[in-house]
């Protein structure tokens, strides 16, 4: 097959950064093309340079041959690329027709927009693409997985030959996954070319067809993914052997820290009783919905507790608020880092100082010498990639956010704390500096609550497992070496001790 995209010698620079170093990059039509590497390395940019987001300083861009100049996201659209964000670029209160055709209605005339035709038009993509859901429902009332569909039709609709997929099933249960893929496929032999970002690497061995690799913003090859193990991708990924995905440090277990005793908030977390020592990692494992991340939420003042106690440290502590949380020694790393664990509009030292800002402050003076010297400490302890303390966190990638919001909660010196998918869409060496540092917080004496849909990093970093299934806790299970994924699984399916 020809190439049908090719990005030749892309350059991009930041003030201070080279973020994009002669980068190639070529798909052929109804090609999957998974773009990989760790966070950092330059894939988004890579992709915002095709989207026109961002302007490329030197290099070209070619499709079917010809040499294209694409400054906005206009130009790009009229290319028929499109780019599907991890963050879903939807308006919940419109239609599924109406985001569908948004800025681009379908007119009965002059002034009058014929909303019969845009439903009827937008029914026939959704029916198309095999999705089932109506082009009349809000956008609010459907799921993660739905969405992600309507934004692919919105894609087609704009005839898209070249489809960007940016971590697309990162919110997905394994159903809703094999749904998108059948999706993919049927792109695929309608000769769309997908480019498919993922740190997911089992599902690129089984829906992509060839990868480019990067690192540091550079190329480090490019592969046919069915001749290539998934360690092989991994070490041109990090450029390095990872001998161990799972760094686990086991030590002599101390006081009890947290005990939370018969909560229950909602219809999700009901009669949740628990607790975690001194240097132990409990895991929350439990299916889509099982009441998981809403149980953190109930404990740490965020959502309101209808009953329960918390204790910490042996002292019941009465918790309404997250301040509560804080000043009882608790911290939170939600799932929504860039919603709910940082703000991306305030500089890295900002977020990392947030929880401890009245740290810095003597008299009510807030002492910023203090406070740089704290954050550049902790950025090269943790290792965070930034050109300066100053940098918006927004313009950091995932995984350096998520250091950005670890690095918060160890300055906090919690003697709790909460991890809710503390590697959700971070690449495998980031991973393992994210295994890393909470192993930092174990040896120091913290107690760690770490929930998790991946099950091998359930078993590769935990000490016990309490595994829920609608709202309620089935087992806390020891992970002594002999509990597998199907132990798990029975009890978040509905199994319990009394059964098993």
């Amino acid at each position: 097959m020809a190439e049908f995209l090719q990005m030749r010698g892309i350059t991009k620079r930041f003030p201070g950064v080279l973020a994009l170093d002669d980068v190639h990059l070529s798909v052929e039509r109804g090609e999957v093309h998974a773009l990989l590497g760790e966070n950092g390395a330059g894939k988004s940019t890579l992709m915002k340079v095709l989207s026109g987001a961002y302007h490329k300083d030197a290099g070209e861009i070619l499709i079917e041959g010809k040499p294209v100049d694409i400054r906005s996201s206009a130009d790009a659209k009229k290319l028929g690329i499109s780019i599907i964000y991890q963050e879903l670029n939807l308006t919940e209160q419109l239609t599924v027709a109406e985001n569908i055709f948004m800025g681009r209605p379908i007119m009965r005339n002059r002034l009058m927009v014929n909303w019969r035709q845009m439903a009827r038009e937008a029914q026939k993509l959704l029916d198309d693409l095999g999705i089932d859901i109506g082009a009349r429902a809000l956008i609010r009332d459907l799921g993660v997985a739905h969405k992600q569909m309507v934004e692919v039709a919105k894609a087609l609709s704009i005839h898209s030959r070249i489809l960007v997929m940016d971590e697309p099933t990162a919110p997905l249960t394994n159903r809703e996954i094999d749904t998108l893929f059948s999706t993919i496929r049927m792109l695929k032999a309608r000769g769309v070319a997908v480019i498919y970002i993922s740190h997911r690497l089992e599902e690129v061995m089984d829906i992509c067809d060839r990868a480019t690799i990067m690192r540091d913003g550079r190329n480090v090859t490019a592969v046919n993914v069915h001749e290539v193990t998934i360690d092989e991708i991994i070490r041109h990924m990090v450029g390095r052997e990872l001998k161990e995905k799972f760094p686990k440090i086991k030590i002599p277990l101390g006081r009890e820290l947290l005990r939370v005793e018969h909560i229950n908030a909602g219809k999700q977390v009901r009669d949740i009783s628990l607790s975690v020592r001194a240097g132990e990692i409990l895991g929350i494992a439990g299916l889509v919905g099982a009441g998981r991340t809403e149980t953190a939420r109930a404990i740490f003042g965020m959502d309101r507790k209808q009953s329960g106690e918390v204790f910490v440290d042996g002292k019941r502590v009465s918790i309404s608020r997250p301040l509560d949380a804080i000043r009882a020694g608790l911290g939170f790393a939600t799932e929504d880092r860039k919603g709910e664990g940082l703000v991306l509009t305030m500089n890295v030292a900002g977020n990392i100082t947030l929880a401890t800002l009245g740290d810095f402050a003597k008299l009510g003076k807030l002492s910023l010498r203090r406070e740089r010297e704290t954050v550049r400490e902790y950025i090269r302890r943790l290792n965070i990639k930034t050109p300066s303390h100053l940098q918006l966190t927004r313009n950091l990638s995932g995984g350096n956010q998520q250091k950005v919001v670890l690095a918060k909660w160890l300055l906090s010196k919690s003697r709790v704390i909460i991890f809710d998918e503390p590697t959700r869409g971070i690449d495998v060496g980031a991973k393992i500096e994210v295994y890393n540092i909470i192993n930092e917080l174990i040896l120091a004496g913290a107690a760690v609550v770490m929930i998790s849909s991946e099950l091998p990093e359930i078993l590769g970093m935990s000490d016990r497992v309490a595994v829920m299934h609608q709202g309620r806790i089935t087992g806390i299970l020891e992970n002594d070496g002999s509990l597998t994924q199907e132990t798990i699984l029975y009890y978040a399916t509905g199994g319990d001790r009394r059964t098993a």
